[in-house]
């Protein structure tokens, strides 16, 4: 999640929304926060209702799996990365990129006569 504060600006800048998901308790994500300088809402899933409806609960660990994922605003889901390259945020921000060139190239569709 360091890696996603380290790039929030252009995130921001693309117009989006960065939040993480845990598994863990709201007090337990609120000083994980704390401790690492997210800026971006960490959400509690202990539950685990979300992991499992994304996939990502692994019944034998009992613990989620890593992932990424990118919903446009109409919440439709554009990107998934599973397992280590969730990490890195680099393929998130080309999926968001490319949602905001498709969006211009239809801007400009809907502009011709």
């Amino acid at each position: 999640m360091k890696a996603y504060q380290s790039d929030i600006a252009k995130f921001e800048a693309a117009d989006t929304q960065v939040f993480g998901i845990s598994m863990d308790s709201f007090a337990s994500n609120r000083e994980f926060a704390k401790q690492n300088g997210l800026t971006f809402p960490l959400l509690s899933d202990w539950k685990r209702d979300t992991t499992k409806a994304y996939g990502l609960y692994n019944e034998t660990s009992g613990y989620g799996n890593r992932g990424t994922f990118v919903v446009d605003k109409d919440g439709k889901i554009q990107h998934i990365e599973i397992g280590r390259t969730a990490i890195d945020p680099t393929g998130a921000f080309q999926a968001c990129d490319l949602i905001e060139q498709r969006k211009a190239a239809r801007e400009k569709q809907q502009q011709k006569p």
